[in-house]
């Protein structure tokens, strides 16, 4: 049986890491118009923008929309309503500049942005549903849909409000698929549950895949010395059931080429480079990390609302790849960007070892992330 996102290759390109020249934060177009037509010349179609990316837009259509015939390409954007909009006029407003920006006409695929917490609400209180349907009647959107970070549990009850959503997009990559902080493989399973098809994020999660730890390089090289860490993080997601396409951030040609000689003949992997992935996974899991599970029955008791789970979260990560700034953002996201308090301002009262099923000593560990992230 067809799904949406059949016929289009297993590669998409996301835009969200474009090159930039050296020494500015200013979107080097030329190396962009270069990356776009190595991607295009390899027989992929799939770009993914969104408005609340600085410059992305903009580069788009100058790099493709101006340069390639409209029907040649599709292209994804994005409306984040939760960011700086009080009225459904100022989030309806992100679609109108996402028009212009990108000069494409029309969206191939036009994602609510960033669903989940406490940003889900928004699109309910602006209506936004019901514009994008209004707008796909217009033909000014093929497809609906969203993306979503968050628990499984909380995508079956979007799902289910709104059947209207004919794909998601969400965070896969082998590193988070049992993560407890993710849910990978929990919200990509709710997602097929729902019939719904996936187009993938984060496979190589932010480039820390392409990095791993030393012993997990070491399964893959031992399995095939030519293929890179990030080549296997990508197959992995591509392999998966019910894909549209798999978005990769690419910021140099290095990337785009890796990517286009590993995905270009791309075919399903083989049980042997499962059973590899596993591998791989099961090195992962000896690194010795904190046991948190996010269940966040601390949080519900700690009189200071120190932001506990994420901050062990983006710990973790930071034992895991060593990426202190990718880590240190990771922590500010999670803690601050959700209201609660850095660890450096627990008071030490204990009341969250009391209730922390896995019996962490979470007093010494805030120490510890307050010693790594400040």
């Amino acid at each position: 049986m067809a799904y949406l996102g059949e016929n289009i290759k297993k590669l998409g390109f996301g835009l969200m890491r474009l090159p930039v020249k050296e020494g500015t934060q200013e979107i080097d177009i030329e190396l962009t118009k270069k990356m776009a037509d190595a991607f295009i010349e390899a027989g992929f179609t799939y770009f993914d923008t969104a408005w609340a990316y600085p410059g992305s837009e903009d580069a788009f259509r100058q790099a493709v929309v101006e340069r390639y015939p409209r029907e040649s390409y599709q292209i994804a954007t994005k409306n984040a309503a939760w960011i700086k909009c009080k009225t459904r006029d100022e989030a309806i407003a992100q679609f109108e500049t996402s028009l212009k920006q990108t000069g494409a006409g029309y969206f191939d695929f036009y994602l609510l942005h960033n669903l989940g917490e406490g940003r889900t609400h928004f699109f309910d209180d602006f209506d936004m549903w019901t514009f994008v349907k209004e707008k796909k009647a217009e033909g000014l959107i093929k497809h609906i849909g969203f993306s979503f970070h968050s628990t499984p549990e909380e995508l079956r009850e979007i799902l289910t409000a709104h059947p209207e959503a004919e794909f998601v997009q969400l965070q896969i990559n082998y590193g988070d698929w049992e993560n407890p902080a993710i849910q990978s493989r929990g919200v990509y399973e709710v997602a097929r549950e729902f019939g719904k098809p996936v187009i993938i994020m984060e496979p190589v999660k932010g480039g820390m895949l392409a990095k791993p730890p030393k012993t997990v390089v070491d399964v893959f090289k031992a399995a095939d010395p030519d293929a890179s860490p990030a080549s296997w993080a990508i197959r992995f997601a591509a392999d998966l059931d019910g894909i549209i396409t798999v978005l990769s951030g690419m910021s140099n040609m290095e990337q785009m080429q890796d990517n286009l000689n590993v995905m270009k003949s791309f075919t399903h992997l083989t049980d042997a480079q499962r059973d590899v992935i596993k591998n791989a996974q099961a090195e992962l899991k000896k690194i010795p990390l904190i046991p948190c599970t996010t269940c966040n029955y601390c949080a519900k008791v700690c009189p200071k609302d120190i932001g506990i789970s994420g901050s062990f979260t983006a710990l973790n990560m930071f034992t895991l790849y060593g990426d202190l700034e990718a880590s240190k953002g990771q922590e500010m996201w999670l803690v601050r960007g959700h209201g609660r308090k850095k660890a450096a301002e627990c008071v030490k009262c204990g009341k969250c070892e009391d209730v922390c099923p896995q019996h962490i000593k979470i007093r010494d560990e805030l120490v510890r992330v307050t010693e790594t992230f400040g």
